[in-house]
């Protein structure tokens, strides 16, 4: 998050403990006010098939930008982008750290 905080002109955060805060905000955001934001605009996300859910993630990351002083996002195409980027490397970092427990039945040989 830092990382991508650094590339992106339109995003700052102002510290490595603030970056932690603003993962801890974003987590307890995407896990509660998500689903919700998720579940009222299922008929656009249907239209959108799909594409609307990372407008979701945007509207999370500027919820999250008002709540921390320390987390400054320039505009909504700002917030729209840095989701996509984050979305893309969260995937990347799951596929090749995923679920690395040996006991797992899920996992193909």
């Amino acid at each position: 998050m830092v990382i991508t905080a650094k590339l992106l002109p339109g995003i700052e955060i102002n510290g490595f403990l603030s970056a932690i805060l603003v993962a801890v905000v974003l987590a307890f955001l995407n896990a509660v006010v998500k689903p919700i934001l998720t579940i009222l605009t299922i008929p656009i996300t249907f239209f959108t098939m799909g594409l609307f859910l990372l407008a979701i993630n945007a509207f999370i990351i500027i919820i999250a930008d008002k709540l921390i002083d320390e987390f400054y996002v320039r505009s909504f195409w700002w917030a729209l982008l840095f989701s996509f980027i984050l979305s893309i490397t969260t995937g990347l970092l799951n596929a090749v750290f995923g679920n690395q427990d040996p006991n797992n039945k899920d996992q193909n040989p």
